[in-house]
């Protein structure tokens, strides 16, 4: 499974339709025609979907967007499948999302070449299926996504500085909902960054971040599973045929939202005219640090924790609260993925950007007047207050976030973009490109409903965190699993125990962390 270059099938059926279409070499009127399209823009579109990029720049989106802290629940996705099906969903995984992403690509740069240029999933969607898809079905979905994804760094933040807190300081009182609202205050003064072509420094960063905690937790696994430190190695799938069947639905949903972006448009958005090409050198750039970091920490965990990785495969640094490595080592590993979830939560908090300063400011002012300045404060301020108070009142958000990436990542990032291929260039009913991409969207959209109706039932039967835990989940000591909430873990857990939602006793258990 290949993916098409910018010269392919997309761009030669283009090139035969358009080729009466003339470029004026004029570059004074090319310059003017480039700011009277900027003139017609929003105030979302002009200020923070700013088109002035390159194709690096849009590599170093790509890849904070894709390989982010997600990545580091891999091991515990091949605890479902085994080796010969965790790799092969692996690989299909990356071949898919490189193809569709290239497919997405290739239709935004045609729109753009024909002078529509989309700067929007809601956009496309709307141009392509019609208003109504881009208004209830493809905007919704991207937008609980990405808020999603924000409420969930939110929380995997303050769950990983709290990590460190408890390294350093193993008798602390400070609660997990106090290091929440830490985290949700650095937040608050990244969400003032004012454009996504603004975060293309923070994203080469982030890059290197997350090369260096995968390396990190590459070297931990290695060094565990070859000292007698570690577990036993076992290999094989646990529980009945009904659990496992659960289990390979619940991985390809890990796996299909740790492939996932959802904002495949609104990046290519921040790329300088002309686009033809860029985006392709990103998406290589992107999967090459794909490919280094998910093979490398999926294998190497599964490899020295079998069956027993956990839903973040730092979690199995320790045993019995006992590090496995030295005590600096996971600090040092917990503050880079600390550092690049802030990265992360940024960059998905861009498609609300773009909402609110459409909503707010006056597309006809200065970005940096008065009139835009101070809206755009105080809306971005408030949608970050909002994803901090989640997250501190539902530590168990990561399971609900899985629901939602089933129902959101699946269709943007799978079914959409070879839809829209297939819907803008017509390729012929015999051609393999059809059946190709009709093959992916029939199996992709199977799989996605299959999943999303896993992950319902699986919450609906009590298979979460509060009631029987699951490898994904850190046991508490007996002491401690007793009255969670009297720990005050969360506003949210203390409501929760107050009801009577949490009992005493028991085998409770508290996920580390899952975005």
């Amino acid at each position: 499974m290949g993916t098409l270059a910018p010269n392919s099938i997309a761009a030669e059926a283009h090139d035969r339709n358009h080729q009466d279409q003339v470029v004026d070499g004029n570059h004074a009127k090319v310059v003017g025609d480039h700011d009277a399209v900027d003139d017609k823009l929003d105030a979302g579109a002009k200020f923070v979907l700013k088109s002035k990029g390159s194709w690096v720049h849009c590599g170093y989106h790509l890849t904070t967007s894709i390989v982010a802290p997600p990545l580091l629940s891999l091991p515990y996705a091949f605890t479902f499948l085994g080796w010969t099906g965790g790799i092969v969903c692996l690989v299909i995984g990356a071949l898919v999302t490189f193809y569709s992403y290239n497919l997405i690509s290739l239709v935004l740069e045609h729109y753009a070449q024909l002078g529509h240029r989309h700067l929007r999933f809601r956009d496309m969607a709307r141009d392509i299926l019609g208003p109504k898809w881009g208004r209830y079905f493809v905007g919704p979905i991207q937008f609980l996504v990405c808020y999603g994804a924000v409420v969930a760094c939110t929380l995997l933040g303050g769950q990983c500085m709290k990590a460190v807190y408890m390294l350093t300081n193993p008798n602390g009182s400070m609660k997990l909902y106090e290091f929440v609202i830490i985290f949700g205050c650095f937040m608050l003064i990244l969400a003032q960054i004012p454009s996504f072509h603004s975060l293309r420094h923070i994203n080469l960063v982030s890059m290197i971040l997350c090369l260096a905690y995968s390396v990190c937790a590459t070297a931990a696994c290695i060094h565990i599973g070859s000292s007698s430190k570690g577990p036993a190695k076992d290999y094989s799938l646990k529980g009945n045929s009904q659990n496992q069947i659960f289990g390979i639905f619940n991985a390809n949903a890990i796996i299909a939202t740790t492939y996932g972006n959802g904002i495949i448009p609104e990046i290519q958005a921040t790329i300088a005219p002309p686009v033809k090409g860029k985006m392709f050198k990103g998406l290589c750039v992107c999967y090459t640090i794909v490919t280094m970091t998910f093979f490398s920490v999926a294998i190497s965990g599964y490899w020295a924790f079998g069956n027993q990785s956990e839903g973040l495969i730092l979690s199995n640094f320790l045993s019995d609260g006992n590090p496995l490595v030295p005590k600096w080592f996971i600090f040092m590993t917990n503050i880079f993925t600390i550092l690049q979830l802030s990265a992360v939560g940024v960059v998905y908090l861009q498609p609300t950007n773009e909402v609110l300063e459409r909503a707010f400011a006056d597309p006809t002012s200065k970005e940096f007047s008065a009139r835009n300045v101070i809206p755009r404060m105080i809306s971005r301020s408030l949608s970050v207050i909002t994803a901090t108070t989640i997250a501190a009142m539902l530590p168990f958000f990561g399971d609900i976030n899985a629901v939602i990436g089933a129902f959101g990542f699946m269709p943007l990032d799978f079914i959409l973009p070879v839809v829209f291929f297939n819907l803008t260039f017509k390729p012929s009913k015999r051609s393999f490109i059809f059946w190709l991409n009709t093959t992916i969207a029939v199996v992709f959209s199977i799989m996605g409903v299959l999943a999303a109706i896993a992950a319902v039932i699986a919450w609906v039967l009590g298979r979460n965190p509060w009631k029987h835990g699951n490898a994904g989940m850190v046991t508490l000591r007996a002491s401690e699993a007793e009255a969670p909430w009297k720990r005050g873990e969360s506003f949210g857990s203390a409501i929760l125990g107050k009801m009577g939602f949490l009992k005493r006793g028991g085998s409770v258990r508290f996920r580390y962390g899952s975005a």
